[in-house]
């Protein structure tokens, strides 16, 4: 190793130690909001089991209301949203050898093979805050003692202000809300980190979305001065970060001579991106202008993220959804949400190996990689825990 790899590796080594708590939420952050389902996923009577951050969680409604309690049952461990066994409204059975728990508070309410057993009301099992809000079913995951939660508001993005015509906030009123949510084999942490990268529109360069609207993206964006990164820490409410994309703040490149490479599309379009803890995207007037995209990037184990994409527009009336959802399913859907950011998963995925072998300390960033920094020193400093891997906490 010559004098320069020194010198390299040393500064690799003192940048991480900058934000060594990013580093270590190979599981994600924890006490946090997290969607785990649209509404319309889970109708009356439904059970379901989602993971989120190695949580195991059933969700079951019942008189309309969503309930949340641990998905291993206390007795063998079998999930109990393999085969959703519910005998009255308000409990959840296991089908296995009939362990029945209350859904308000998890406790051990009766065992169907043996009523008179003496562990009845000895044992539960956790339960989880659930939030509905925007037809999406939050759950707030991390410490059962980590009470009270923070308002839902308080891990979703900022409203917009400092815009002409801001876009709606996905908790506004007349608003249209829907999306996919689908698989990511990454770490949560990549998919983050993809999402507002200034420099990877490479990627995007062909997409079926850039010839449909004749738009021009730009081959990358380097920050360029002190406030072409906004840092968002509001009281008791949301933090993170804001690119904010302007000429004086930003250095577009359209053209790389070296190789002959233009940009395609003659409208330039230049769509700001936020992101905020635990793990969430806001894109600004994308897919197209008055709209906005949300991704949510759910850790549910250390190598596999529940990759969230949803779109909110303001809809006042019967005749403007109608219309959007025409325009959902026949344009945003097909275009946005699945062509273009599918070229989004598979960079994350083409990452994975490199960063599960170590890549976190060997990787080699320049200069358009500020605003990834500035992401990885702000959750160090924000995050409400580290989610700790649940092998690590069941060899205790």
């Amino acid at each position: 190793m010559d004098a320069d790899d020194k010198i390299s590796k040393a500064a690799r080594a003192a940048l991480a130690r900058q934000y060594q708590p990013y580093l270590e939420a190979e599981w994600g952050f924890k006490n946090s909001w997290y969607p785990a389902l649209f509404s319309a996923e889970l109708k009356e009577n439904e059970v379901k089991g989602v993971t989120i951050a190695g949580h195991e969680i059933a969700l079951r409604r019942a008189r309309g209301q969503v309930y949340a309690i641990r998905d291993r049952c206390a007795h063998r461990g079998v999930r109990m949203s393999l085969r959703p066994t519910c005998l009255t409204d308000d409990t959840i059975t296991c089908w296995y050898h009939g362990f029945t728990y209350n859904l308000s508070d998890g406790i051990l309410r009766t065992i169907v093979a043996s009523p008179d057993d003496p562990l009845i009301g000895k044992v539960r099992l956790r339960t989880y805050p659930v939030a509905e809000r925007a037809g999406i079913i939050f759950l707030f995951v991390g410490d059962e003692e980590y009470l009270p939660p923070p308002p839902i508001e308080a891990d979703l993005p900022i409203r917009i202000t400092d815009d002409q015509n801001p876009v709606a906030h996905i908790l506004d009123e007349n608003v249209y809300v829907r999306g996919i949510h689908r698989l990511g084999n990454s770490n949560w942490r990549l998919a983050v980190e993809n999402g507002f990268d200034p420099g990877h529109l490479l990627i995007h360069w062909d997409n079926l979305i850039i010839a449909a609207t004749d738009r021009n993206l730009g081959l990358g964006a380097r920050p360029i001065a002190e406030d072409a990164i906004k840092i968002i820490d509001e009281p008791n409410g949301p933090k993170g970060m804001m690119n904010m994309y302007n000429t004086r703040s930003y250095k577009f490149f359209g053209e790389n001579r070296e190789i002959g490479m233009k940009a395609r599309g003659k409208h330039p379009y230049y769509a700001r991106t936020s992101v905020f803890l635990p793990g969430l995207l806001l894109v600004e007037h994308w897919p197209v202008p008055a709209w906005a995209q949300y991704e949510w990037y759910v850790p549910t184990d250390d190598k596999h993220h529940e990759y969230w994409e949803v779109l909110v527009g303001r809809c006042a009336s019967v005749e403007d959804r109608r219309e959007a959802d025409y325009q959902y399913e026949h344009f945003f859907e097909p275009l946005a949400l699945k062509d273009f950011n599918n070229n989004d998963l598979f960079a994350r995925e083409a990452m994975q190996s490199f960063y599960e072998r170590g890549g976190w300390n060997q990787e080699t960033l320049c200069a358009f990689d500020d605003a990834t920094i500035v992401w990885r020193k702000l959750a160090a400093r924000f995050n409400r825990g580290i989610q700790e891997s649940p092998y690590r906490l069941a060899a205790r």
